[in-house]
């Protein structure tokens, strides 16, 4: 559980990052293909939390270093 507690607050870290500094990133937020659920109740698993934090973490990485 604390992992997962962990995950959630670099996941609201990141996505504050992203809305303060680069806000023109924003709109692919709601547009990740980890965040579109594939089944009506999706579960939060450890491994769905990672696979979020890295496609967000990933993304500041790509657009950092040519948007400086």
């Amino acid at each position: 559980m604390l992992v997962e507690t962990q995950l959630n607050a670099d996941i609201l870290k990141i996505t504050m990052t992203i809305r303060n500094d680069y806000p023109e990133l924003s709109k692919y937020l709601n547009e990740m293909m980890v965040t579109i659920p594939d089944v009506a109740t999706p579960k939060m698993t450890h491994k769905v939390l990672k696979d979020y934090y890295n496609s967000l973490e990933a993304m500041l990485d790509k657009y950092i270093p040519s948007h400086q």
